[in-house]
């Protein structure tokens, strides 16, 4: 377990990329479903409680959110898409910002893709996977609340959604996860590790 993601904290908010930190150095974003446990995935990975909020409302990241792990290295947590009970026109403007966001950041390494283990691969999940595979960065899936199967079919569930990923989203690597049971940090860090302290 890397304990240097333990000490990582909060940076900045910003509504677009033009008001993000500067653009240099590595980060890795975090996406997904707005019920499928991003907040607390980040939590989990950290170390924290509190870091990234969690809320019993879907959707209540809006802005990206940016975490400093160490000097020029963050995590960035992207607004939740999909579930969430807003207005359709603010829907859109997270897409449009989030768009922006894979398809200029410089800094940006990958995203970590957060997927509910009992409802993967839902519409707006396999459009993230194709904005990262159009922009070029590899995805690794989170199939998060594993917890919530038995150890069977949790991996048949995972042995599934990596042969229906695999043909058309040859970047994305894919692994069981769950925050409360603490399953799977470990190779969540080292992939963290390979993107973000590379520079």
């Amino acid at each position: 377990m890397n304990s240097q993601y333990f000490s990582a904290h909060f940076l900045s908010c910003a509504a677009s990329i033009s008001a993000a930190p500067e653009d240099i150095g590595a980060e890795v974003a975090f996406a997904g479903r707005s019920n499928a446990g991003k907040s607390r995935a980040i939590n989990s990975i950290t170390n924290q409680n509190n870091l990234a909020k969690t809320s019993k409302t879907p959707g209540r990241t809006q802005l990206l959110v940016f975490f400093e792990v160490i000097n020029n290295a963050r995590l960035v947590d992207l607004p939740g898409y999909g579930y969430a009970k807003v207005p359709e026109t603010v829907k859109r403007k997270w897409q449009t910002m989030v768009d922006n966001y894979l398809t200029h950041r410089r800094s940006l390494r990958g995203v970590i893709q957060v997927m509910d283990i009992r409802h993967p691969l839902k519409d707006f999940d396999l459009q993230m996977l194709q904005w990262c595979m159009q922009a070029g960065l590899p995805a690794h899936i989170l199939l998060t609340k594993a917890d919530k199967l038995k150890t069977g079919q949790a991996k048949r569930q995972l042995d599934a959604t990596r042969k229906e990923i695999g043909h058309q989203f040859p970047n994305a690597t894919i692994q069981l996860f769950s925050a409360s049971k603490r399953t799977g940090i470990d190779d969540v860090h080292d992939v963290l590790d390979k993107w973000l302290m590379n520079q």
